[in-house]
Formats: structure tokens, C-alpha cells, sequence
């Protein structure tokens, strides 16, 4: 080891970097893409198949919110995902087969498929 760099380390002059951070494979901006890609499917989940049961009391649940206005915590599944939402419903069209509620969260209306509608439960 060099005297002087070593007298300094001694005397407290001598700065160290500390801990660099280092992502293996990340190096290569293609690599870090693939593997941006397999982490994020790797959460994904597929879609519940509901019974007719399940069905029913979501819709009895959708009939209570709508009538009663509370906010209702919706469950439904986008795009490999499982999503809790918190809002309001204030319509169900049977004929596009849509449900829209307003976030709680954000106040912006959500439109989403009725096929999509995983359970409502009024808070």
C-alpha cells in the first residue's frame, strides 16, 4: 500500500466511496428490458372463475350500492391483476355491460366491464 494513502486513511482524510450499489445483468439496456419484463409477469395472477353464487351476490351487492349511494369497495381484475378499488357506484348498464363508479381516491369516474367484476362489497 502507498505510505502516503495510508497515513491519510489513518488521519481521517482519506474519503472512502461507501457502499456502490451494483445490478448484475442490468448493464446491457436490452437485458435490462427482458428482465423489467419477467418481474412484472412474474405477479401476475389469472383471472377467478365465478360461481353462480358469486354472481348473484354481486349483484345484489351492485343493487345496494347503487340504491343506497355508500361508498362500496369493488374488486375486479385488470390486466393479470387483482385491483381494490374504493368509490361509489352511481351506474350499471346492463346494455353495454358496464359498471361505473367514482374513485374515492382521485373523484374520477372508472368504467369497466361487468365481466371483469370480481365482488362489491358495500362499506
Amino acid at each position: 500500500m502507498n505510505p502516503k494513502v495510508y497515513k491519510d486513511a489513518v488521519n481521517g482524510k482519506l474519503r472512502d466511496r461507501g457502499m456502490v450499489k451494483w445490478k448484475p445483468f442490468a448493464s446491457i439496456p436490452e437485458q435490462h428490458t427482458g428482465l423489467h419484463y419477467i418481474f412484472e409477469n412474474l405477479n401476475k395472477v389469472e383471472k377467478p372463475i365465478l360461481s353462480e353464487d358469486q354472481r348473484n351476490e354481486i349483484n345484489e351487492s351492485l343493487q345496494e350500492a347503487v340504491r343506497s349511494q355508500k361508498v362500496a369497495l369493488i374488486t375486479y381484475y385488470k390486466g393479470g391483476f387483482i385491483v381494490k378499488d374504493k368509490g361509489v357506484v352511481s351506474e350499471v348498464n346492463t346494455h353495454r355491460s358496464t359498471l361505473v363508479f367514482v374513485d374515492e381516491v382521485f373523484d374520477l369516474y372508472v368504467e369497466l366491464p361487468l365481466s371483469e367484476l370480481l365482488d362489491v362489497q358495500v362499506v
